[in-house]
């Protein structure tokens, strides 16, 4: 075995270990699913959420294209996660649950909490299908496994560390991630840059235009800013840790620091891409751009940085799982199948959901390689995402949303994003105009639905809280 698939295995091995460690401060369904967190836990469980693999090949490929722009995508996460620290972290800590759709409960009605715990899985599942894709593809060009062979064994050693120690091996293990992510990638650049000239190697090199924040186009930059600031308020993996904060000025700290952990990333990873360009400027496709320049370092730091986009993986996919087991448990099982269950049994149920959860991924995994299909359905899941926080707003400042409105206007949205996505995956382009894409269809349509809904059906809301 060479050295750098060496690294991996030794990295992915100490991630396990520290998870399995973990495990005797989860002996409790509150502990599993996360309670009395510090800052530094919240941080570095909800960090996962943002730095997955999109935050280091994803990134890398568009600043191979685009040059510097290519940084938005993890730029407009930090804004959404500070949306996210000023207008929502302290209210959604004070509703004394874990789940989003438990904070939908508390403003609409525990159907409503049903529904989108339903859709907010799905969105999970689809997130968490991609980075196991990405952890196969990571196995087959790394160590020469099959890929099904490489779902198989990473995709079981990412369940066994998280179930093993829940919310807490989450965030033991992300903060050995976040370290080693942005180690990796420092040193990555340290060494590339030195060969490219550094940053005027590459002015000297590169069309004026990869130094520009807009060359992406604004409609892509305004479309990801939009799905952040809308996603960072519902997405169940980065904040329930926020939901699990000791008090709510944790929970406002901890959203803070995480935008700007996550914010920066994503320049590195794009300047990786831009001096990839300037090294191999032939490449026929973008996706290829870090795994070249990997591959083309020494076998030491080439096997570190491996370790890092490793480590991306890992950070996002336990989060992940964990979020989809915690909404069956308590929004489904707890709340509608056996409301008085005892804790060793949500205990159990919480473990068994969560173990299903990963192995759905890695099947659906298993049955996607090779197709594209399965970006297709991430955009949806964004979709979903970003809509539910539509229909939230409205049932927290508009007081004549009702439970039948929202839930119409969750299940409509819900559609006309399949369609959305559906045509531009059939035709190569969407339905009215090319830039008019999935996030712009999916805040109007859960808007425009969620009120005529309401308005239709006009029954006073089932609200538990009401905001002052």
């Amino acid at each position: 075995m060479t050295l750098q698939p060496l690294i991996m295995l030794i990295y992915l091995a100490i991630t396990v270990f520290i998870g399995i460690i973990a495990k005797r401060n989860a002996k409790s369904s509150s502990s599993f699913h996360g309670a009395g967190l510090g800052v530094l836990m919240c941080v570095a469980a909800g960090t996962g959420e943002w730095l997955g693999g999109t935050s280091t090949t994803g990134v890398s490929e568009y600043g191979y294209e685009f040059g510097i722009s290519g940084a938005w995508y993890t730029l407009a996460n930090g804004i959404g996660i500070i949306f996210l620290a000023i207008f929502f972290a302290k209210l959604y800590r004070s509703l004394d649950t874990v789940t989003v759709p438990g904070i939908i409960e508390k403003f609409i009605g525990p159907d409503a909490r049903t529904v989108s715990s339903i859709l907010l899985t799905f969105v999970m599942i689809a997130v968490g299908t991609s980075q196991i894709v990405a952890a196969g593809t990571l196995g087959v060009s790394v160590f020469g496994m099959d890929y099904v062979t490489a779902v198989l064994i990473l995709g079981t050693g990412f369940i066994i560390y998280t179930l093993a120690g829940g919310m807490v091996a989450v965030g033991y293990t992300n903060i050995l991630h976040i370290i080693a992510m942005y180690s990796g990638v420092i040193l990555a650049i340290v060494l590339v840059g030195k060969d490219v000239g550094g940053i005027a190697g590459m002015q000297a090199e590169l069309p004026e235009s990869y130094f520009n924040m807009t060359y992406i186009g604004m409609p892509k930059v305004s479309s990801w800013v939009i799905a952040s600031v809308l996603g960072a308020c519902t997405a169940q993996a980065g904040i329930q840790p926020i939901l699990a904060a000791r008090d709510a000025p944790v929970a406002k700290k901890s959203a803070y620091i995480t935008a700007f952990i996550v914010a920066p990333f994503g320049i590195l990873t794009a300047l990786l891409g831009m001096a990839a360009k300037v090294k191999f400027p032939d490449l026929a496709n973008g996706k290829l751009a870090l795994p070249t320049l990997l591959m083309n370092m020494n076998p030491l730091a080439g096997g570190i940085v491996l370790a890092s986009i490793l480590a991306a993986v890992l950070s996002t996919v336990s989060p992940i799982i964990l979020a989809s087991g915690t909404m069956i448990t308590k929004d489904i099982y707890q709340r509608r199948l056996r409301p008085n269950a005892s804790d060793k049994n949500v205990l159990f149920v919480s473990r068994l959901t969560t173990a299903i959860s990963g192995v759905l991924c890695m099947v659906i995994a298993i049955a996607m390689y090779d197709s594209s299909r399965i970006l297709d359905i991430v955009y949806f899941a964004y979709t979903i995402r970003g809509s539910l926080f539509v229909v939230l707003l409205l049932g927290i400042y508009w007081k004549k949303t009702s439970e039948k409105g929202a839930i119409y206007g969750m299940l409509i949205t819900a559609s006309v994003g399949l369609l959305w996505v559906l045509y531009k995956a059939i035709n190569g382009t969407y339905p009215i105009h090319p830039q008019f894409n999935e996030t712009y269809v999916s805040v109007i349509t859960a808007l425009v639905s969620t009120i005529v809904s309401s308005l239709i059906c006009n029954k006073a809301p089932n609200k538990i809280y009401e905001v002052n």
